[in-house]
């Protein structure tokens, strides 16, 4: 036992970097209580595209086992990884409800984008591509990804509806499923502003109480049967579902490629992972001690590569795009500081997968004929969507164009409800005022070839698509 130890604590460098077996051992349970929210919700998300809940759930759970040990046995980093929040959102109700696309051909874009990003991060592109984007600009697409995110979950929950003369209203406050998603919403900020110790795991005990709740009332009251959640799932062989879902996007791949808004999506995959992984693993490295003099990440490479694996695994078995997890910082609070926290993180999701038929209360309901609330996980876009929008903070607002671009940024991706024209628009705005002024030189040749393919992109969509 002992010999396995020292193995461990070298192989991990544990106690070179200050931690040890335990405290990475309960850092990687922390990380995994803190992200096991994802797999019922992205479940949910997804459904909404056609897809299987049940395959979404266990494509969800082996991406992100197989992510998180890569990202713990070769990276040596305390950050769990699965789908993420956001993305996925985009993923169902953007690219696949409102631009068309079957749910094949948007796994194939998935699948693309981590190709392109793995060839991203084991190359020379990676500096230039990120410095090549100004810091104001990553930022306003950070909050704006969180109040686009936010108000599905506020259309999901059924708060907000829809209206022929406003565009949207409040929806019917009264209405049992609705309530019970308020009910939801404000537990989950306020378990979030209690304390540091239930706020880390704010978003399951949020999901599994309301959910629970729903049960407990249908089976009390049996005339709110139809519009409370319910226990389905009884046998684990739903599981196998998975080979719905399984190497779907190769076959869609000529689809994919055949329309001209594939490639707009499948940069907009790739840009949201790379600088939601960039960015949270800046963070998670400054707070484990993970970079060096420069302030450049440790074997940062290496991260970004377990990342674009798990994202080509993930689009492989059914699932949207994976990233790097931001909630691992509660791990780290926990004391760890190694891959050892990452891989008990991998570990845990492949355990997860017996415990389908526990969340399958999380599914829509449909409360009239085509209209379908989801109570349980509305919740966890409107929270998450509010974490996303702090990086508003750091924004430059005494500079003219920041503040403009920024402002376009979120607000065309708000109300065109699409993460890439929100981009496009920031960043043609962008590249146009600074190219009219002195600071052109500011901006660099990357940023303007972005900016034009961006423009092309809109030429070609309405001057000869539409």
């Amino acid at each position: 036992m002992k010999k396995f130890q020292e193995s461990l604590d070298k192989f991990f460098k544990i106690s070179q970097r200050g931690s040890t077996i335990t405290k990475e051992l309960i850092g990687g349970l922390t990380i995994f209580l803190a992200m096991v929210y994802i797999l019922p919700v992205n479940g949910g998300i997804l459904s909404a595209t056609g897809m299987d809940f049940a395959a979404v759930f266990a494509a969800t759970a082996i991406a992100a086992a197989i992510a998180s040990l890569i990202m713990g046995l070769y990276a040596n980093y305390p950050v769990g990884l699965a789908s993420g929040m956001g993305v996925n959102a985009f993923f169902t109700y953007v690219v696949v409800r409102e631009l068309q696309f079957t749910w094949e051909e948007a796994l194939a874009a998935v699948l693309i984008s981590g190709v392109l990003f793995l060839i991203i991060s084991v190359t020379g592109i990676r500096k230039k591509v990120i410095n090549a984007i100004p810091n104001n600009l990553k930022l306003s697409v950070g909050a704006g990804i969180g109040f686009f995110i936010a108000f599905l979950g506020f259309k999901n929950a059924g708060i907000i509806t829809s209206h022929p003369d406003t565009f949207v209203k409040l929806g019917n406050l009264g209405h049992e499923t609705v309530l019970l998603a308020i009910f939801g919403v404000l537990l989950v900020f306020v378990l979030y502003a209690l304390n540091k110790k239930i706020s880390r795991f704010a978003i399951i005990i949020s999901i599994v109480t309301t959910g629970l709740l729903g049960v407990l009332l249908g089976v009390i009251f049996p005339g709110l049967e139809a519009t409370m959640p319910s226990i389905g799932g009884s046998n684990l062989g739903s599981i196998s579902n998975v080979g719905q879902t399984f190497g779907k996007a190769f076959g869609a791949m000529g689809s994919l490629l055949s329309k001209p808004l594939a490639y707009a999506v499948i940069f907009t995959f790739l840009f949201v992972d790379f600088f939601d992984t960039a960015g949270t693993l800046v963070a998670v490295g400054h707070d484990a001690g993970l970079l060096d003099e420069n302030g450049e990440l440790i074997d940062g490479d290496k991260a970004l590569v377990a990342d674009s694996v798990g994202t080509i695994v993930g689009a492989v078995v059914g699932t949207s795009t994976v990233t790097s997890y931001i909630e691992s910082t509660t791990g780290i609070e926990s004391g760890a500081r190694t891959g050892l926290s990452a891989t008990v993180v991998g570990l845990l999701f492949i355990v997860s997968l017996l415990f389908f038929p526990l969340f399958s209360f999380v599914q829509s309901i449909e409360v009239s004929p085509g209209v379908f609330y989801s109570p349980v996980t509305s919740m966890a876009l409107i929270f998450v969507g509010a974490l996303m929008v702090t990086s508003l903070k750091d924004i430059d607002w005494n500079d003219n164009i920041v503040v403009s671009s920024s402002f376009i940024t979120v607000i065309i991706m708000v109300l065109s409800a699409s993460i890439a024209e929100g981009i496009a628009f920031g960043f043609i705005i962008y590249a146009v005022m600074m190219g009219v002024t002195k600071r052109r030189k500011e901006v660099s040749p990357v940023m303007y070839i972005l900016a034009g393919l961006f423009l092309i992109n809109f030429i070609i969509k309405y001057l000869f698509l539409v």
